[in-house]
C-alpha cells in the first residue's frame, strides 16, 4: 500500500473545489509555541488539518489554555466542509421537539446500523446518545441556526438538520471560535511530512514549509491527525475500490484538494491499523469540471426532473432512489455512465455543485460551456448531438411521459398512484412531470468521489488503534482520516459526515487534554498593536504600489494557489481593495497586521 501514498501526495495545484476568502492567504500565523534551541518549537497538542474535525479538536483542547499548533498545507482553514450543503443528522433535539417529532438514541441506533449493515456499533451508541449535546448545543450557542428537518432514507423518523447558511457558515462560526483563543496558533501552506516518536511514542511531527520548502520540527505532547480522506486520490480510490462492483471505466473526483490520503501514511508509518478503506460513498451524478479540461476533476449535477438513459437510450433505475441504489446501478451500465436527459422546466431544478466560485452555476455552463450542457430544439435533435440513437431516445422520453400522464411508473416505480411510508419517502423530492417543454438538455454523468467512510482505527478516546488494537502513545486522529469513526458503515445516511467530524473532534480533542495532565497558566503572546497610519486613505493605486498582484498572479508559485484563484477573481470583476481590506483604511506604516475575524466576513464575495 505504500507505494499509493509517497508518489501521491503532492500538493495538487490543479483543481480548487473551494475559493474561500479574499485577501488573508499565506500570511505569516502569529508564533505562539515556544521555540528550541534547535530552530523547532513545543506545544501540547499538534493537529494536523484545520478541517471541521480538526477546528472542534482545537477548540476543545485550546479553550483551558493549552497551547494548540494547527498545521495545514491549505492557505485557509476549512478542508471539504465548507462546500458541503451544511446537513447534520442528530438525534432527539429542540428543533425535532418544537416540530412535534418524537425521536429516541435507540431508534437511531437501529436506524444507523440497519442502513450502514456493518458500521462501528460503539461509536454508533456514542453518537446518537451525544449528537443533540455536542453538535446542535455546542453550534446553537455559536449562533448557528437550523432550517427544515428532513426525513431522507434509512432514517424512521426525520432528523436531518439543515444548516442555515450551509457547510460554510457551519465552518466558519467554529473557526471564529477559535480565533478567540491566542493560545490556539494557525500554520498554514505547510505539510506536515512525518512523526516524531521516541520508545514508541508520538512526540511531534515534522513539517515542510510548501512556499519555500524550509523543514521544521514542532515537539508536542500529542498529536490529533484531521487530515481527511483520500477521495482525490484516484490512484487510492480505484486501489480500494468495493469488490461488491466493478471498477467503473471512469470516475471523477471532487472532494477536498487535500484528500488525498496523507494521513493514512502518517498513521500506517506509526503502526496504526487501517480498516474499511473500500467502504467509499460515491455519488452517481458527477460531470466532468470544464474549468479544468483533460483531468479527472468533477462536479456534482442533477436535476430532479430528468431520467437517467444508458447509451442504448433506455433508462435503467428509479432516478428518485438513494445513493447506495443508484451508484451501483449506474456503474453496473456498459461504460459506467448515462445520459440525464430533462427539459426547460427541469433547467430549474438543476443543482451543480463542487465549485462555490459561480453566482450561478447554470448560467455559467449555458453560457461558457455549452459543450457540457447540449441542447436542442427536440429530443430527436438531441439525441444526434449526444450521439444516441433518435428512435430509441424518443421512445424512451415518450413512454416516461405517458407514465407521468397515468399516474404510474411501470417500469421503474418513481411514482405511483399507491402510497407508503417509504415510497412517499423516495418520491417527495421528485414530482413526476413530462419531459416536453423545449429546449431539451442532456448531461454525460459518471461516479464521482465524495467521502471516505474507513480509515484509521481509533476507540472511543480518539486514540489510534495499531494492528493489536492497542493504542498508541500520543496519537489520536479525528474525523475523515478515521471514516468518521466509522459511524457510517458501508452506507451514510444523510447528515453522518459533518456530524461525526465535529463528534470525533471534541473527543479527540478532550481526550489529548485531558492525558495532558493540569495544563499550566501560561503567559500567551498577543497580538501587537497596530502600526500608526500613514495619512493616506487605501485605494488600489497605493495597494499596488507595493503588491503588484497581476504580476504575483501570472506565474503559478507552490503554496500560493488560493491566492491567486482568489485575487484572479478581485482583477477580473475591478474590484477595490478596501472592500476586502478595510481594516488598513487608512494604510498603516510598516508591516499590515491582519484581522482574521474580520476576513471571515470575505468568504461570501466569491462565494
Amino acid at each position: 500500500m505504500t507505494r499509493y501514498f509517497l508518489s501521491r501526495l503532492g500538493f495538487t495545484i490543479f483543481f480548487i473545489p473551494v475559493l474561500l476568502a479574499v485577501g488573508w492567504v499565506g500570511h505569516p500565523s502569529r508564533v505562539l509555541a515556544q521555540q528550541t534551541e534547535t530552530g523547532g518549537s513545543t506545544a501540547d497538542i499538534v493537529i494536523v488539518g484545520s478541517g471541521l474535525s480538526g477546528l472542534s479538536a482545537a477548540w476543545e483542547a485550546g479553550r483551558t489554555g493549552a497551547r494548540v499548533q494547527v498545521i495545514d498545507m491549505w492557505s485557509i482553514f476549512g478542508g471539504h466542509g465548507v462546500a458541503a450543503g451544511g446537513v447534520l443528522n442528530m438525534v432527539g433535539t429542540p428543533v425535532q421537539a418544537a416540530k412535534g417529532i418524537q425521536d429516541n438514541p435507540e431508534l437511531a441506533f437501529n436506524d444507523f446500523m440497519r442502513w450502514g449493515e456493518d458500521p462501528n456499533p460503539e461509536w454508533v451508541r456514542y453518537y446518537v446518545e451525544n449528537s443533540s449535546r455536542l453538535i446542535h448545543d455546542w453550534l446553537a450557542g455559536m449562533g448557528i441556526e437550523f432550517g427544515d428537518v428532513g426525513r431522507n432514507p434509512g432514517n424512521t423518523v426525520p432528523r436531518v438538520h439543515r444548516t442555515q447558511g450551509g457547510g460554510q457558515a457551519l465552518v466558519t462560526a467554529v473557526y471564529r471560535e477559535c480565533l478567540k483563543f491566542p493560545n490556539i496558533d494557525f500554520t498554514w501552506n505547510h505539510k506536515v511530512t512525518g512523526l516524531l516518536r521516541e520508545d514508541n511514542r508520538v512526540v511531534g511531527v515534522e513539517a515542510e514549509n510548501l512556499r519555500n520548502g524550509e523543514k521544521f520540527e514542532v515537539r508536542a505532547s500529542a498529536v490529533i491527525l484531521a487530515t481527511g480522506g483520500f477521495q482525490s486520490n484516484l490512484e487510492m480510490v480505484r486501489e480500494f475500490w468495493s469488490e461488491d462492483m466493478k471498477v467503473p471505466e471512469r470516475i471523477l473526483l471532487s472532494s477536498g484538494i487535500e484528500a488525498l490520503g496523507s494521513g493514512l501514511e502518517l498513521a500506517r508509518e506509526a503502526g496504526a491499523s487501517l480498516n474499511y478503506l473500500d467502504h467509499q460513498w460515491n455519488y452517481s451524478s458527477g460531470i466532468p469540471n470544464p474549468v479544468y479540461p483533460g483531468t479527472d476533476r468533477g462536479l456534482f449535477a442533477r436535476s430532479s426532473a430528468a431520467i437517467w438513459v444508458n447509451m442504448e437510450g433506455r433508462r435503467f433505475v428509479n432516478e428518485s432512489e438513494s445513493v447506495k441504489v443508484t451508484t451501483p446501478a449506474v456503474i453496473d451500465q456498459t461504460t459506467s455512465s448515462y445520459w440525464a436527459i430533462f427539459d426547460a422546466s427541469g433547467l430549474e431544478q438543476l443543482a451543480v455543485r463542487g465549485t462555490t466560485a459561480w453566482e450561478d452555476p447554470k448560467q455559467v455552463l449555458l453560457e461558457k460551456y455549452p459543450q457540457v450542457l447540449p441542447s436542442a430544439g427536440s429530443i430527436r435533435e438531441l439525441a444526434q448531438i449526444i450521439e444516441l440513437a433518435p428512435d430509441a431516445l424518443k421512445a424512451t422520453v415518450d413512454r416516461y411521459n405517458s407514465m407521468v400522464a397515468m399516474g404510474e411508473d411501470e417500469d421503474f416505480d418513481r411514482f405511483s398512484s399507491t402510497s407508503s411510508p417509504a415510497k412517499d419517502l423516495i418520491r417527495q423530492a421528485y414530482d413526476a412531470q413530462k419531459i416536453e417543454k423545449p429546449p431539451f438538455y442532456a448531461l454525460h454523468t459518471f461516479a464521482v468521489t465524495r467521502k471516505s467512510m474507513g480509515g484509521v482505527l481509533i476507540d472511543l478516546s480518539g486514540r489510534v488503534l495499531d494492528g493489536t488494537k492497542q493504542p498508541i502513545p500520543g496519537l489520536y486522529a479525528v474525523g475523515e482520516v478515521t471514516g468518521f469513526g466509522q459511524i457510517n458503515g458501508k452506507a451514510g445516511l444523510e447528515g453522518t459526515f459533518l456530524g461525526p467530524a465535529i463528534v470525533t473532534g471534541r473527543v479527540g480533542g478532550r481526550e489529548a487534554l485531558a492525558a495532558l495532565g493540569e495544563t499550566p497558566t501560561r503567559e500567551v503572546t498577543q497580538p501587537l498593536p497596530p502600526s500608526a497610519p500613514i495619512n493616506v486613505s487605501i485605494n488600489n493605486d497605493v495597494c499596488l504600489k507595493c503588491h503588484p498582484v497581476a504580476r504575483l498572479i501570472a506565474t503559478q508559485r507552490p503554496g500560493y494557489l488560493h491566492f491567486e484563484r482568489a485575487h484572479g477573481i478581485v482583477l477580473e470583476r475591478n474590484d477595490s481593495c478596501i472592500q476586502c481590506h478595510g481594516e488598513f483604511d487608512p494604510v498603516p506604516k510598516g508591516s499590515h497586521q491582519f484581522d482574521r475575524q474580520a476576513q471571515v466576513e470575505n468568504c461570501v464575495r466569491c462565494h
